[in-house]
């Protein structure tokens, strides 16, 4: 959708009496196809309702239900934002139809009619037998309202085997392993479901919902259907099943034209799922109130975080689009946890740290420190009840880990900060030495990864312990071995500020261990030395331009030119093995060059996590105007206002973190309280930090869209020059703070200061 027409959305569907607010910047359809996955349905910051329609396109997977071309098969309560793998939930489902309903458990599909609409808390469809459904949502309920064509005969499919299908061929296809629903005397029904599997291969897990119409329905029934004999109708208001091959559903049937629903879900009860619904959107509720109270919600507690004067267009739709998608998830469960009692809050739905710990988790302490010291709790706790800490988590299951135990990194980064609060440390150092010293067990065994456990922890410790390398008798060893690394820092980085001394000397060793994995031989396009595979008699040969992998393979979604970046935690050894600070400006230039590699574009890949860090480690040798070229350029280039406005899968918002922070002026360096500065986009720009504190971000001398002038003359850090290329936590956000930057069309020579800091080294 071009932008011009997402507006003309925007526009059309917000009602004149909805105040105009920054809400009006969100465009809920940006980076909902191409490969973003975004889910543009609606939600509440954190919630456990995503209501949004599911897509079906055979062959298509829809992570986030949505696509943009195929008909519906359900609008449905669950989903997840932004994720890859295979789909997660599309779970407590509606369909409307039109006509006298035969086999209704029967995969039944409408197609849509016309471009759907959305806005905060707010979507809008039409199928094409002519209803119009509009969907709102508060935290644990959601709100259907449906116009039926007049005189038509309406009715509602609630299918409790309703899930989103893959087609990917990876075993990761959602199963329904059976359910039940009741319709009562007052036409409420209620019920559950039980599924398996989606991208984590979680085993079976159970939703609870409670539905009613205010609208009387003219009759309901209730079918148990399997795809060879068809829907048969039962009596008593009731159909239960505990196969897969055996569906339960219900149909209603209305003679108005107007039917409001209102559901509620929960993961304990179906008494809870009634209770949310009638304490969120009781009866007598419409429509447009839950839609001003989702606006405002999202108003107060998300967007207003960062302001700023600018009147650009495309500059706000970036920012405030970014700041809605980065707070889809994690899901805030507290008070819905179905496998243990604690006092502690519970979150989940984390998709994944492997995504997030680079930039995202980061940028969520300075936004929510509230919600933020929450997450961290909940993760300790999960620890607690069950092991591990999790690399990943949806359906209340840990699970998949793709490389290392980056929980690490994201505990490291958050005790580094001064995230103290509620959150009991000791326990958050035991659950980080457990990842760091106890192999979890390979069950259940993943058949793209059948070595060790992709459920939680380190898979590879047997190796990482004995040899201080991994050798290719385990899947993604590469990429296993320059993660612990950085994982064994942020246990450094704890152990000594509890004082735990021997222990942080053992880490911070182990922290270095990436270099076992460097081959000073290996090269590539000029350039020597490289992270490679090895086993006990040496290394393994690799093209680096080539060695990209995935699952099964030693370098995982990125191949060795990305990973002989990663550990930014030793990074001057990093340039001393790669030969020195001239030598990796022009290897860093190399990345950014296009055709290098054979191909049309570059070696640097802005659609994936590990080259996050990479346009900015120019900061390291003294060459920080390139890394505001280079990451400006990027910036400008692949992220964009339309449906294809993401470069790569959001990944639960990573990649709108990444462009947030390039709109800051500031990239963060995880499990460090190192900042690396670059430039910002906005004239002025002011972040809320929470408690009263506030960080205030000006540039005078840009263009006020980031497009010119861009590089810095001059910065006041807290009203003083500042001539480092990098500042600290406490600098500006412990406290709060200003940076006033002058900008200008050529590089200076400003930054004249120690280079940001390399503590492994």
């Amino acid at each position: 959708m071009a932008l011009g027409s997402a507006l003309l959305v925007l526009t059309l569907v917000k009602p004149a009496v909805w105040a105009a607010t920054l809400t009006s910047h969100v465009n809920p359809f940006l980076g909902s196809a191409g490969g973003g996955n975004n889910f543009p349905g609606v939600a509440r910051p954190f919630g456990m309702v995503k209501l949004g329609p599911d897509l079906h396109d055979p062959g298509k997977d829809a992570y986030s239900g949505y696509l943009p071309h195929g008909e519906f098969s359900g609008f449905s309560m669950m989903h997840e934002q932004g994720t890859g793998g295979a789909p997660k939930y599309g779970t407590v489902s509606q369909l409307p139809l039109v006509g006298n309903l035969s086999n209704p458990l029967s995969n039944k599909t409408v197609s849509r009619s016309g471009t759907d609409q959305a806005s905060v808390g707010y979507y809008k469809a039409q199928t094409s037998e002519g209803i119009v459904v509009e969907l709102s949502a508060s935290a644990h309920a959601g709100i259907y309202q449906y116009t039926f064509p007049e005189g038509s005969h309406g009715s509602v499919l609630v299918d409790i085997s309703h899930v989103l299908p893959s087609f990917r061929g990876q075993g990761l296809g959602q199963g329904y392993k059976g359910g039940n629903i009741t319709i009562f005397h007052d036409s409420h029904y209620e019920g559950h479901g039980v599924y398996d599997n989606g991208w984590n291969r979680s085993p079976d897990w159970s939703i609870y919902f409670c539905g009613y119409f205010d609208t009387a329905p003219i009759n309901n029934k209730t079918y148990v259907g399997t795809d060879a004999g068809g829907s048969e109708e039962q009596t008593g208001g009731f159909a239960t099943s505990s196969s897969s091959s055996n569906r339960v559903g219900g149909v209603f049937s209305f003679q108005e034209s107007a039917v409001t629903s209102r559901v509620g879900i929960s993961w304990i009860s179906t008494e809870k799922a009634c209770r949310h619904v009638q304490d969120e959107i009781p009866e007598g509720t419409d429509l447009h109130s839950v839609v001003q109270d989702a606006q405002s919600e999202w108003e107060s507690k998300v967007l207003s975080k960062v302001t700023t004067t600018s009147t650009n267009q495309t500059s706000l739709t970036l920012l405030y689009t970014s700041l809605y998608f980065m707070h889809l998830i994690p899901t805030n469960q507290t008070g819905e946890n179905p496998k243990w009692s604690s006092e502690e809050p519970y979150y989940q739905d984390i998709f994944t740290y492997w995504d997030l710990f680079r930039c995202s988790t980061a940028l969520m302490q300075v936004l929510q420190p509230e919600a933020y010291e929450e997450q961290i709790r909940s993760l300790i706790d999960i620890w607690r009840f069950d092991g591990y800490l999790p690399d990943a988590r949806s359906s209340n299951y840990n699970g998949r880990t793709q490389g290392g135990s980056n929980a690490d990194n994201i505990l490291a980064d958050a005790y580094v900060k001064g995230v103290r609060g509620a959150v009991n440390w000791d326990d958050g150092y035991r659950a980080m030495v457990k990842d760091a010293e106890v192999a979890p067990p390979n069950d259940p065994v993943d058949p793209m990864a059948p070595d060790s456990s992709t459920k939680e922890g380190r898979g590879a410790l047997p190796d990482w312990i004995k040899l201080g390398f991994i050798t290719p008798r385990y899947t993604r060893a590469v990429t296993r071995a320059v993660e612990y690394s950085c994982n064994d820092f942020g246990l450094y980085q704890v152990a000594s500020g509890l004082g735990k001394n021997d222990d942080a000397e053992k880490y911070l060793n182990r922290s270095r261990n990436w270099q076992n994995h460097w081959n000073p031989n290996t090269t590539s396009l000029g350039f020597s030395g490289f992270v490679v595979p090895r086993d006990e008699n040496g290394f393994i040969d690799t093209d680096p331009l080539r060695d990209g992998g995935y699952w099964g393979d030693p370098y995982y979604e990125a191949n060795s030119w990305a990973y002989s970046w990663a550990s930014v935690h030793d990074m001057k050894q990093v340039i001393d093995m790669m030969g020195g600070a001239q030598t990796v400006v022009k290897r860093l230039d190399t990345m950014f060059t296009k055709g290098v590699d054979g191909s049309s574009g570059t070696i640097f890949d802005s659609t994936n996590e590990p080259m996050f860090n990479i346009p900015y480690l120019y900061n390291y040798v003294n060459r920080q105007d390139l890394s505001v070229s280079q990451s400006r350029n990027i910036a400008k280039t692949y992220y964009l206002t339309g449906a294809n406005g993401l470069p790569g899968n959001s990944d639960a918002g990573a990649m709108q973190t990444w462009l947030l922070w390039n709109m800051i002026g500031l990239y963060p360096v995880t499990g460090q309280t190192t900042f690396l500065i670059h430039s910002p986009w906005f004239e002025s720009l002011t972040i809320e930090l929470g408690g009263g504190k506030k960080l205030h971000v000006t540039a005078k001398g840009g263009d006020g869209n980031g497009d010119s002038n861009i590089q810095v003359q001059r910065l006041q850090v807290n009203g003083k020059d500042w001539r480092k290329n990098w500042l600290t936590w406490d600098d500006i956000f412990a406290d709060g703070g200003s940076l006033d930057f002058e900008l200008g069309g050529s590089p200076s020579n400003w930054f004249t200061g120690e280079l940001p800091p390399s503590p492994a080294s």
